[in-house]
């Protein structure tokens, strides 16, 4: 896992949210079954669905199959995450990305064991060591499902001019309502005037 020193990448805080009680996923299933209301929201975090079925031996509440860049007419960038290798790659293996494109993030990720409240998106671009940009996405509050989610991210653009063209890190962490972090890692892009 990459280094937790990085203040940057500290979600914000929004004055007065206090997060809710954490609770089991039993706990949740028990919940007022009279309240229309909650039964459409434990509905839409997958609660009636009793057969999602996590590992035993996969600890992990958040497992995060990958992170891609999708850009209209041409083949998603996908950075597979959903191996120790697969993170060493994305490490390693630094993606290109044109100059002044327009594009959007997304994640595709599953949830096991017990529901994941509050799951944001935080990011960290550094160019020379120099931080360029800071991202965070709020993801959302989603059970456990044997299915994956994805979640698509607001429309961005690359960018552009000789100055802009070069080498950058970013540093990426999943993290919830509770201050748990489900993943962090590293990985490089080069902005180019051409793919």
């Amino acid at each position: 896992m990459a280094d937790h020193h990085d203040d940057d990448l500290i979600p914000s805080q929004t004055a007065g949210y206090k997060p809710g009680e954490k609770k089991t996923l039993e706990q949740y299933q028990d919940l007022d079954a009279q309240d229309e209301s909650l039964k459409k929201w434990k509905e839409s975090l997958g609660l009636g669905n009793s057969s999602a079925i996590s590992p035993a031996d996969d600890p992990r509440r958040v497992v995060v199959d990958y992170i891609a860049l999708e850009i209209e007419g041409r083949d998603d960038v996908i950075v597979d995450l959903s191996t120790q290798h697969a993170l060493e790659q994305a490490k390693n293996t630094p993606f290109t990305i044109k100059e002044g494109i327009e594009y959007r993030m997304k994640v595709k990720f599953r949830v096991q064991h017990e529901v994941v409240s509050g799951l944001k998106y935080l990011q960290i671009v550094k160019r020379r060591g120099i931080t360029v940009d800071k991202t965070e996405e709020m993801i959302g509050s989603y059970g456990p499902s044997a299915d994956a989610y994805e979640k698509k991210f607001q429309l961005e653009e690359a960018p552009s001019g000789m100055l802009a063209r070069g080498h950058y890190v970013a540093m990426s962490r999943f993290i919830d309502d509770d201050n748990v972090t489900h993943m962090e890692w590293s990985w490089s892009f080069d902005i180019k005037k051409d793919w």
